[in-house]
């Protein structure tokens, strides 16, 4: 009998040791995924219908699985260094720069999880720049397939040489923020590369803003020890990669639904164009045409802009008004907290679909009402989550000290209780934006959200729907981007709920 616990005793020891490894773990997690990814190129390089092989599919399937070959040796050598050695080697660690050669081949998981790999120890500034860099280099990469197209927008030369420009700019920031900064500080210097940062982020690489900010709080946290709750609440999301994956492609939507006014030709998403009806997906139009001849891959990115727009503004619009009657129903109670909630109950009770159908069938289908409509209905369920924080934080001391002082109801509810009850909003409002893009696409896919013509995931895949047999690739982009969009705000959703609860390190 304890011989038979001697000999489970290492192995459970050994199995903690690869659970308290972060390297492994994101390497499994990533080989995982490369492996999926390189699986679907291997069922998309073969035509079933004329059974031969496709050699620009099967070239790409053959590039995917080197590169996840090296990613499960690379998990090997991390299992037997930790084991070994308790310690991960540099030897190994050097491997991480044939995966960051993966990024010219769109394996944005194993260059990512690369370029982590070859620092031993991170931070967040660290993994704020290679996401900033990554985001820019797919900008980029995606804007230049126009050059393929049969003209492009007066702008979009001097559009992709300012946006080549910011990616050395970014790399350069990139290098610095490996070299100089670490865990506890960052040089006062870093300040003059901040808000450069910062005002590049109107191209809307959001990262760039992010890391500026970072930056600035970290020189601060240098100079003031103790102010440092910024930098672990993004030291909890940058180590969780999915939700910085989720981040990720929230933030190249944004980017290239921006930088897409100077690089894109709306024309080509919008204008009938006979010649072109139904083409399969090639270099002129990667994503092929629909039955107008317009391009599907324009007519997606340009319809991003109304899937984003309308996802934050009718989520932003609940969040401000039920915050506010919920902090009011919470702080004054009996009466007032009795009007507010019961009003708010009857709103409740109706579905919010069939509310927002009655609100467009009442004023009609435009992108205005469209908003207003989703917004109304969501509106009593984060009164109810403010209301339950409100009623929680009333009770602290701190608030009894602000009465003490004679300070106003105002400005103990705006001041003091308000803001420490808003970290549950905060997560509420990112797990319920990927609702609001099903629900535009949804009524969009009814014909009862924005106008027919413009370019909309749910118009695009109403469009597609009666084409699935013939041309199925009209409804799977547009279905496959919607997924994408609503996963990545769940992924970042549950990020942020990690990072804001302190009884999770």
């Amino acid at each position: 009998m304890s011989t038979l616990t001697e000999q489970k005793t290492p192995r459970i020891e050994k199995s903690q040791q690869l659970k308290w490894s972060p390297e492994y773990m994101q390497s499994q997690f990533i080989w995982v995924v490369s492996l999926l990814i390189t699986v679907v190129f291997l069922g998309s390089s073969y035509d079933f219908a004329n059974r031969t092989i496709k050699p620009a599919l099967f070239t790409v399937f053959a590039v995917y699985a080197l590169f996840t070959i090296i990613q499960v040796l690379i998990t090997w050598f991390i299992r037997r260094d930790v084991l070994t050695y308790g310690e991960i080697r540099s030897a190994t660690r050097r491997l991480g720069y044939m995966q960051v050669l993966s990024i010219v081949t769109g394996n944005l998981f194993t260059a990512i999880f690369g370029l982590h790999f070859i620092k031993k120890k991170t931070t967040s500034e660290y993994t704020l720049a290679i996401y900033l860099l990554v985001t820019q280099i797919c900008v980029i990469a995606v804007s230049s397939l126009n050059l393929f197209k049969p003209y492009v927008t007066d702008t979009f030369l001097p559009s992709m040489f300012v946006l080549i420009g910011m990616t050395v700019f970014y790399l350069i920031t990139l290098i610095l923020v490996a070299v100089f900064v670490d865990r506890r500080q960052a040089p006062k210097w870093m300040i003059y590369m901040a808000i450069p940062l910062m005002l590049t982020s109107i191209t809307g690489n959001l990262f760039a803003l992010l890391l500026g900010l970072d930056l600035i709080f970290k020189i601060r946290q240098t100079l003031k020890p103790g102010s440092g709750n910024w930098e672990r609440i993004w030291g909890k999301i940058t180590r969780n990669y999915s939700s910085m994956f989720g981040l990720f492609f929230i933030v190249f939507m944004f980017a290239i639904s921006v930088s897409s006014y100077f690089t894109f030709d709306y024309d080509m998403a919008v204008q009938n164009n006979y010649s072109a009806i139904l083409q399969t997906p090639n270099l002129a139009y990667p994503l092929g045409t629909d039955h107008f001849g317009r391009d599907l891959f324009s007519r997606i990115v340009f319809g991003a802009r109304i899937s984003l727009v309308v996802g934050f503004i009718s989520t932003i619009i609940p969040v401000i008004i039920g915050g506010i009657l919920g902090a009011f129903a919470g702080y004054y109670g009996r009466y007032t907290d009795n009007i507010i909630m019961r009003l708010l109950d009857v709103l409740y009770a109706i579905p919010g679909i069939l509310l927002a159908i009655a609100i467009i069938a009442a004023f009609g289908a435009n992108t205005t009402n469209l908003i207003l409509a989703l917004s109304v209905g969501s509106i009593p369920t984060y009164a109810r989550t403010m209301r339950a924080n409100v009623l929680m934080v009333s009770n602290y001391e701190y608030v009894d000290a602000a009465r003490a002082f004679g300070s106003s109801n105002l400005s103990i509810i705006f001041r003091h209780i308000v803001p420490n009850s808003f970290a549950p909003m905060i997560v509420k409002s990112t797990l319920t934006i990927g609702g609001a893009v099903i629900a535009t696409s949804s009524l969009s896919y009814l014909g009862l959200g924005v106008e027919p013509h413009i370019p909309e995931w749910g118009n695009i895949l109403k469009v597609g729907s009666t084409y699935l047999e013939s041309h199925s690739y009209l409804a799977i982009y547009p279905g496959l981007a919607i997924v994408a969009l609503v996963l990545s705000f769940n992924f970042l959703g549950d990020g942020l709920r990690d990072a804001l609860d302190p009884k999770i390190d």
